[in-house]
């Protein structure tokens, strides 16, 4: 049996952040430091999606963050087709696509605009980057709103550009966090086929979620985190251990945080 390509590779991350004290109020503690990610450790295949599944606060965020090279672990290291976050950052970047609800475009330019100014900071050949944008437009009928400020665009509509700026440079690894949080169904099905679409092509992508429906529908492996640790990882038939995922979820969290929903 041939053995897969591991294309992302996670190896004991850790992140802990300073609390401001409203962060503690919202948190409830007196501590100081959250650990948000505490020795993460997994791989995530060619090819494949995997999905993070985990309440809010889990630290999947953080995670892909770390993965997007966006922040620095405070310890651990993780590899993105070969290359370390840590020590080629820049290599990283021109892997990856990395796409979240913090994604904000500036209101006054338009979508047009910003195709081409992302595509030209990742050194998009000028005639790849003509046909990228007339099939991704098209794909996900921006082109009717090319020449409209971003400012005037609906909240479906600034999704699916933040979406297309993001693989303008056509990336082997999609990273995702929250896909469709804030979207309508139809927007959200767009996105949802797109994956599904891209991992077709032989892309490898990434999504962080708490829908569980999501990760039934779309990923092949599936992670559990609380607390910053994984609990189970694996295929999904494999996490899921013959139950329905949301079942299996649950019966692992109270499991390890030791307490009823």
């Amino acid at each position: 049996m041939e053995e897969k390509e591991a294309i992302v590779r996670v190896e004991g991350l850790k992140k802990t952040f300073s609390l401001s004290r409203k962060q503690q109020k919202i948190e409830r503690t007196a501590e100081t430091r959250k650990v948000a990610v505490d020795g993460l450790s997994f791989s995530a295949y060619r090819g494949e999606i995997y999905g993070l599944l985990g309440p809010n606060g889990a630290g999947k965020t953080t995670t892909l963050r770390i993965l997007s090279t966006l922040i620095s672990p405070d310890a651990g290291d993780a590899y993105l087709c070969g290359y370390s976050v840590l020590t080629h950052p820049d290599k990283v970047r021109d892997k990856i696509g990395f796409m979240t609800g913090e994604l904000k475009l500036e209101g006054f330019f338009t979508p047009d605009f910003l195709f081409d100014f992302f595509g030209a900071m990742h050194g998009v050949e000028e005639g790849a980057l003509r046909e990228r944008k007339r099939e991704l437009f098209s794909r996900f009928g921006i082109d009717r709103f090319a020449g409209v400020k971003i400012e005037d665009l609906s909240t479906g509509m600034k999704q699916k550009v933040s979406l297309v700026v993001s693989i303008v440079h056509d990336p082997d690894v999609v990273i995702f966090d929250e896909p469709t949080n804030g979207l309508d169904v139809l927007t959200a099905k767009v996105v949802t086929d797109f994956l599904s679409e891209l991992k077709a092509m032989g892309k490898s992508i990434l999504l962080s979620t708490h829908i569980f429906s999501l990760v039934e529908k779309l990923c092949d492996r599936v992670g559990i985190i609380v607390d910053g640790r994984m609990i189970a990882d694996g295929t999904l038939s494999e996490v899921a251990a013959g139950m329905p995922l949301e079942d299996r979820f649950f019966a692992l969290y109270r499991s390890v945080k030791g307490e009823e929903i």
